[in-house]
């Protein structure tokens, strides 16, 4: 789990930087259907390993499957930085609603699995299950990448941004001004940091602290060919969206303030640590404390609900 995690964030936050810093031109469109594209291939790519019996290739197996997710991460950091730079065109609480979109992924990501876990006991045949659907979401990506400009809410945005960068380019009279990146960032910094502060807590523990949180007793309401996908995955993604969905409605606290509650998420890194811990092939020397199902599953939802939302209000208090 955790060559898997840095195998998807590293990539991804490279191609964000690379995306936001370097000026390589070209289209927005170009880049968020390359970006699709390449990510189709990629489940494909997985369909197809699924369907091989690798059993006596496991490093090979190993190795492709985590090339696979960098590639597959590195499209999706600029496929996910093009959109945010769409929804930066709108009124503010659409980024909201952007972060809304990918914490309802997440929710359908893990019903998605839980499904077809469900529908066959045959992993195999689940995992191709799984993969096909998450084809079928790419294409639907597509279509309504296309549609967008026919929404007229849009459009009249889209007109708006076209006039002001008309505006700004006339101003500078035919001068190559820099970009103010160090003044934009001295403006932003203090909800930058607080972005970063609660994506450092939620990565820290979920996945892979959360997913490797055992059963404290067998007759819990899932057993445990569900325990982790519920209450890890489900769990997360369900209250994120939640969280994410509350900092459409409110902001609190004010912008002055965000650091504190952002600041007191950290108290949960050691509460995940104490409760039944046991990743594979380490002996636990830490006493468990929290020896609760119900108590981790508090937790869980405390996470998922903290995370989407001070994320979804920092970002749309961000100038």
């Amino acid at each position: 789990m955790a060559y898997l995690t840095i195998g998807s964030q590293l990539p991804s936050l490279l191609f964000n930087w690379i995306n936001i810093f370097c000026p390589i031109g070209g289209k927005l469109t170009t880049r968020i259907v390359w970006s699709i594209l390449t990510e189709v291939l990629c489940f494909v790519f997985t369909v197809a390993l699924v369907m091989i019996n690798t059993s006596q290739i496991p490093a090979l197996f190993f190795w492709s499957t985590l090339g696979s997710i960098v590639l597959l991460n590195m499209a999706n950091g600029i496929y996910n930085n093009s959109v945010f730079g769409m929804a930066a065109k709108l009124p503010s609480k659409y980024i909201g609603a952007v972060v809304l979109g990918t914490n309802l992924s997440g929710t359908f990501t893990s019903v998605a699995n839980i499904a077809s876990i469900s529908i066959t006991p045959d992993a195999r045949t689940a995992a191709i299950y799984y993969f096909t659907t998450a084809l079928f979401v790419l294409l639907a990506c597509f279509d309504t990448y296309f549609a967008l400009p026919l929404n007229r809410f849009y459009k009249y945005h889209e007109l708006i941004y076209q006039r002001q960068i008309e505006n700004q380019n006339l101003k500078q009279s035919g001068e190559n001004e820099k970009v103010p990146y160090w003044r934009i960032f001295k403006q932003a910094s203090p909800q930058l940091i607080n972005v970063f502060f609660v994506f450092f807590v939620t990565l820290a523990i979920f996945p892979a602290v959360h997913s490797n949180i055992k059963t404290s007793s067998k007759d819990f309401l899932f057993g445990e060919t569900y325990y982790t996908n519920v209450m890890c995955f489900l769990t997360f993604n369900v209250c994120a969206l939640i969280g994410t969905y509350f900092s459409t409605l409110f902001s609190w606290p004010k912008q002055k303030w965000l650091f504190i509650p952002v600041g007191l998420r950290v108290i949960l890194i050691p509460l995940f640590l104490v409760c039944n811990y046991h990743p594979i092939g380490v002996t636990r020397v830490m006493p468990v404390l929290i020896n609760n199902d119900y108590v981790f599953w508090a937790l869980g939802a405390i996470l998922g609900l903290s995370s989407g939302y001070y994320s979804s209000v920092a970002m749309m208090y961000t100038p």
